[in-house]
């Protein structure tokens, strides 16, 4: 009988298609914060995850493979790979781009949470208080980076518990009831008021009504549903086969449009379409069936409102402490001055950490501005998708370039096609996230905007001054800021150090 050798036995240990599939399914569905999103557009929804998963899920999955074979470990990611392809100050700004972005989407995340807790205790009024979103956005942020100062084991830990316990359990409970809404004939949302936000009945529509792009400006917010799937790119090499790798990303929008879709549709046809809030919609729905129509005692549904909101925090905890360790790479080129590389026993940047919590406060004050939380919520997502956006355009920008500036660099997975195959996906995708751009600048009809200019001038101005501080960062950086112990870490991964006879056909 033959025996295996390492090689062998290591591919046997790797990861299959399901385990990848499965990881980067739960990386895009964090929570139950995006159905009241999908849920809004009511039937034209499968339009807008059509669009979501062919320009940006599949080709954002296929680009980021390919980079992320190619440098693995510390020396990976958006930041390396933009910097390969063209230097250093681009490089921290893609790696920028997705911290900042993260750091914006927190008062979103958090303000789903703020919604759960005021079902809880018996006050949903509180959930379209836009002083109390902003307090609760603002102290629960702080209580989370507390806990993740205490090191990756520790809240790692507490937010696997939390999503388990509260997306898992409450998603399935709420298919059920659905299904019971169904059967026992009470009226489908869907059916009554239809999604053009006007008061108008009849049949639903499968396609949006295009009166401009503010009538297709819910695009951003689905497209943010699917935001991140390129953090899963490093473990590519730890794939048994990683030319499969296409094989779980097929798997894994299966599965996530699968949870959207059904968990959306559920909130579409419980709720009637004027009380389709973007924060209270999940709780409501629960309340509708449970505590109005089944008559349960109402600590049943606020149990699950709880579960919810936990399963909300677990959403922070889990990005929270990622992106900020991934902004110390850059510190290898001195882009960030040192207080802000400052780490501290459990390894955590607390520096970065403390640098992200005011930007999020002072993001959180949003809230104070609009009248309607639900418009807030939607313009702080604009703003967070407007600035992942300019990234993944850098990141389809790189792939093309590297594959003529470093064609021989190690590639354990290759984009299919060759050079044709690489710019019909990388173009697909830049063209996707382009417009997607472009929409996400524009108020969206479905919702009561109040002052359109008001809307542009905070998604603008935001973008503008978050986009363009790490240009003026990277202007005025000092030699004396450079990281040499990140350096060290490097361990001289530079430019073309192990070029590999691997050119990509």
């Amino acid at each position: 009988m033959t025996t295996p050798t390492s090689s062998e036995r290591d591919r046997k240990k790797g990861l299959g298609v399901a385990t990848i599939g499965f990881m980067t399914a739960a990386a895009v569905v964090t929570s139950l914060r995006g159905l009241p999103t999908i849920a809004l557009t009511e039937m034209t929804m499968f339009v807008y995850l059509g669009f979501s998963i062919v320009f940006f899920l599949i080709p954002g999955a296929l680009v980021s493979a390919e980079l992320g074979g190619m440098y693995p470990g510390s020396g990976g990611g958006v930041y390396r790979w933009v910097k390969e392809a063209f230097n250093e100050r681009w490089g921290f700004t893609a790696q920028w781009l997705q911290w900042i972005q993260n750091v914006v989407w927190y008062p979103t995340g958090i303000a789903f949470v703020a919604a759960g807790a005021a079902y809880v205790i018996g006050r949903p009024a509180l959930a379209s208080n836009r002083y109390y979103i902003g307090v609760f956005v603002i102290v629960v942020y702080w209580l989370c980076t507390l806990i993740v100062l205490k090191g990756v084991e520790f809240f790692a830990k507490i937010a696997s518990i939390m999503f388990i316990a509260g997306t898992v359990i409450p998603g399935v409970i709420l298919l059920g009831l659905f299904g019971y809404w169904i059967v026992s004939g009470h009226p489908i949302g869907w059916e009554g008021t239809i999604g053009s936000g006007l008061g108008a009945r009849g049949h639903p529509k499968f396609f949006p009504t295009f009166t401009g792009l503010g009538s297709v400006a819910f695009l951003a917010g689905f497209i943010l549903l699917f935001a991140g799937v390129e953090t899963q790119a490093v473990h590519l090499r730890e794939m048994r086969r990683p030319r499969s790798f296409p094989s779980a990303i097929a798997l894994a929008a299966l599965i996530s449009a699968g949870i959207f879709v059904l968990g959306s549709l559920a909130i579409a046809g419980i709720v009637p379409f004027k009380h389709l809030g973007l924060l209270s919609a999940v709780f409501y729905a629960f309340q509708l069936v449970l505590t109005q129509t089944l008559h349960v005692s109402g600590w049943l549904a606020r149990a699950i409102d709880l579960l919810i909101a936990i399963g909300g925090i677990s959403g922070v905890l889990a990005w929270l402490g990622g992106p900020p360790r991934g902004m110390l790479v850059t510190t290898q080129d001195g882009a960030l001055p040192p207080f802000m590389q400052k780490v501290n026993k459990h390894q955590m940047p607390i520096g970065i950490l403390m640098g992200q919590g005011i930007v999020v406060s002072l993001v959180a004050c949003i809230y104070f501005l609009e009248k309607n939380v639900s418009v807030g919520f939607f313009l702080i997502g604009a703003l967070t998708i407007a600035l992942y956006l300019i990234m993944y355009l850098l990141m389809y920008m790189a792939v093309l370039r590297l594959r003529y500036k470093r064609p021989r660099v190690e590639r354990p997975f290759v984009v299919p096609g060759g050079k044709s195959g690489i710019w019909v996906v990388a173009g697909v995708g830049f063209l996707g996230a382009g417009f997607a751009f472009v929409t996400s600048f524009f108020p969206p009809t479905l919702l009561p905007i109040g002052t359109p200019v008001t809307y542009v001038m905070l998604v603008v101005g935001g973008t503008v001054v978050l986009g363009g501080l790490p240009v003026l960062l990277f202007q005025i950086r000092r030699k004396n800021w450079v990281n040499k112990s990140i350096e060290a870490v490097e361990g001289g991964q530079g430019a073309g150090a192990k070029d590999k006879a691997a050119t990509p056909t």
